[in-house]
Parts: structure tokens; C-alpha cells; sequence
């Protein structure tokens, strides 16, 4: 027989008290998060509620406002100089993604296999995604020059003559796009380089054994297993083509004329040069909104491409 001790009831430990949401989360502890939602709305909330309220006003810089309700956004679609660059930012935007997603997934398919100084020349491949845009704005704008640039030299070595680049209204666009897969390939190289990594071998190894070649091998296994990568890639170059004001502004600050006037070059153009600041916040909302539509159609997409469990 086995002898139990029983313990006195004032001696006996006292039980756990039960775990409840409301003894975690009072409200004293919301005063922690305080500071981080003053910032945010100081920061993000606070600008796009006053940009909300310009959109609506006759403002140019050294008068007061005038309350002239939706006249700015009535006036934007009939701004032809709006809706063209409306079109040019819709070109840039799909050659600076579809570009460089190519580029770069070609690229992470060439340095994903093994050959002699792989790892110096993949070093050099992401160098330009180093520079500032400033800087490779600077340099891409000297060698486009149609007299004294090197690109034109080049040219000149196989017997094709002087482009005028930049110069040219046909040509501006796709040389800034020339500049954009220069700059950025490498960051979608690195992206889906990322992915090959972590591929299994399994799926290849059967492959092989059923007779597949290397053309059937990518377009059945390695496309769709990499594809969740080359999304995140194309979500990240769409913003940032969309974004793009940097580049362009100092290598053609629009021009010739406006054949390089992208939606951004028109917001700074309309809010610094013209001084036009409730026209200019009226396409900023307009963008805004744009942008917003094409993020969760990107989101949306993305989400589609993640591998099933």
C-alpha cells in the first residue's frame, strides 16, 4: 500500500488563475502604442487629409484658397498634357517591368549553375544596382550626348551611325527604359536567384528519369515553383517604376517637349514650376488611387502564385 499525504487547505498551492484576454489588454497598455499612432497620423494621415482638402481648391502659391469643389478633377480629364503623360507613365511603367523581369530571370537561370568565377562575375553584375539614380542619371546622361557620347562611338566602330537618344521624342522613352534595365536587373536577379536556391531536387531527379529535356524541365518545374518570386520581383519593379521621377528629371526633365512627361514630371511641374497647388493635389489623389488599384490587383495576383501547402 501506498501512504498519500493529504495537505491542508490553507497549506495546498493555489491554483492558476484562468488566462483572459481583458486582464492582458486594458486600456492602460494602449498608452504604449500612443506615440506610434500620433507619428502615423502626423505623418501619413494628417498629409493626405489636407492634400484631400487642396484637391478641392483654387490654390497657387502666394494667394489664399478658393473652395471650388471637384473643378480641379473635372479639369484634369480635359488637360490633354494630363492624359499624355497618363500614357507615358502606362508605357515606361510596362517596359520597366517587363524588361528587367526578363533580364533578370534569364540571368538568375545563367548564375544558379556552376562555372569558373561565378562569384566574381555575379559581384559584378549587381554593382549598378549600388549606384544612386542621381549618379547613374549623371553618367548615362554624357554618354548619351549625340556629338561627344560614347555609346554614339561605339555605334560608329560597326558602321551604324549617331542616334540622337534622349534628343529624339520616337527614342526618349525607350532610352530611359535602356537606363531602368541597366539599374535594375540585377535586383530582380538576386530575387529570383533567391528562389532557385531553395528548390528541391526531387521533381528534377524524376524528371530526368521519365526523359524530360532542359526546355521541359523549366517549363513545367522550374517556372512554376520560381513564379511566387518573380511576383514579389514584379511587385517591387512596379512600384518603383511607378515612382520614377528621379531618372528622368535629370535626364530630360520631360522633354523634348513633353515626350518623357510622366505622371510625376507633371505633379512637379504643375506644384513648383506653375504653381498650381489644388491642380496639383487633384492628380495626386487621382495617382493615389490608381496606384491603390494596381496594388491590390498585383496583391491579388500574388497571393494566386503562392504554392499550395
Amino acid at each position: 500500500m501506498t501512504a498519500t499525504t493529504t495537505l491542508p487547505a490553507n497549506l495546498a498551492p493555489p491554483h492558476p488563475a484562468p488566462f483572459t484576454h481583458s486582464a492582458d489588454f486594458t486600456p492602460r497598455y494602449w498608452l504604449f502604442s500612443l506615440p506610434a499612432v500620433l507619428i502615423v497620423a502626423g505623418v501619413i494621415v494628417f498629409p493626405w487629409l489636407f492634400t484631400l482638402y487642396m484637391s478641392t481648391q483654387d490654390w497657387k502659391i502666394g494667394g489664399g484658397p478658393e473652395f471650388v469643389g471637384l473643378q480641379n478633377f473635372a479639369e484634369l480629364f480635359r488637360d490633354a498634357r494630363f492624359i499624355e503623360s497618363m500614357g507615358h507613365t502606362a508605357y515606361f511603367t510596362i517596359l520597366a517591368v517587363v524588361l528587367p523581369i526578363l533580364f533578370g530571370t534569364a540571368a538568375a537561370l545563367v548564375f544558379h549553375r556552376e562555372f569558373p568565377f561565378r562569384g566574381l562575375l555575379r559581384t559584378v553584375f549587381v554593382m549598378p544596382m549600388m549606384a544612386t539614380p542621381v549618379a547613374v542619371a549623371l553618367v548615362w546622361t554624357m554618354m548619351f550626348h549625340p556629338q561627344l557620347g560614347v555609346l554614339n562611338y561605339l555605334l560608329s566602330l560597326v558602321g551604324i551611325g549617331p542616334q540622337n537618344w534622349v534628343y529624339d521624342p520616337g527614342t526618349v522613352i525607350p532610352t530611359l527604359i535602356l537606363v531602368e534595365v541597366w539599374h535594375w536587373t540585377p535586383l530582380v536577379m538576386l530575387i529570383v536567384l533567391g528562389g532557385l536556391a531553395g528548390l528541391p531536387r526531387e521533381p528534377y531527379e524524376s524528371a530526368l528519369i521519365d526523359g524530360a529535356n532542359n526546355w521541359h524541365m523549366f517549363r513545367h518545374i522550374t517556372l512554376p515553383l520560381v513564379w511566387p518570386f518573380i511576383m514579389v520581383a514584379i511587385v517591387i519593379r512596379t512600384i518603383d517604376a511607378l515612382k520614377a521621377f528621379d531618372t528622368i528629371f535629370v535626364i530630360t526633365q520631360g522633354g523634348p517637349g513633353t515626350a518623357s512627361e510622366t505622371l510625376n514630371i507633371f505633379l512637379y511641374l504643375q506644384a513648383f514650376q506653375f504653381y498650381k497647388i489644388g491642380y496639383a493635389s487633384a492628380v495626386v489623389v487621382i495617382f493615389f488611387v490608381m496606384i491603390i488599384m494596381l496594388s491590390l490587383l498585383l496583391l491579388y495576383a500574388r497571393q494566386k502564385s503562392k504554392w499550395n501547402a
